[in-house]
């Protein structure tokens, strides 16, 4: 049986890692994480907050992640968002997930990440 998702992996261009780290970490507030060092010489790095991970690993052949996402819950979705705008990431609001806050942003690489929060009861 299914327990909880470990991870979410997305790709990335090789030599980009240094774009990934401040998107994830000054931008989205990640925290990075080691890769076991048999990993790390494929390139790449790894991101956490609380239990949510995030692998952005090399690929040769990248392409971005245009319709397939990672769908990231936020408590606070209206001051996340401003955080990301003032670091300079573009916001794009969508209304259409009944129950729900939500926008998409792309990360420096092109790959999208979609970013949500529930309606408290009092706002549904």
């Amino acid at each position: 049986m299914l327990a909880a998702v470990d991870h979410v992996q997305l790709a990335a261009p090789p030599g980009s890692e240094d774009r990934l780290r401040a998107y994830y970490a000054d931008v989205l507030g990640m925290t990075e994480i080691p890769k076991p060092p048999v990993l790390a010489a494929r390139g790449g790095c790894w991101f956490a907050a609380g239990p949510v991970q995030l692998h952005l690993g090399i690929e040769e052949d990248f392409r971005p992640a245009r319709k397939a996402h990672p769908g990231l819950r936020v408590d606070g979705i209206e001051a996340y968002a401003s955080r990301l705008e003032e670091r300079g990431a573009e916001v794009v609001w969508d209304d259409a997930l009944p129950g729900h806050r939500r926008f998409y942003s792309e990360d420096p690489v092109g790959n999208r990440l979609e970013f949500l929060e529930r309606y408290r009861p009092e706002e549904a």
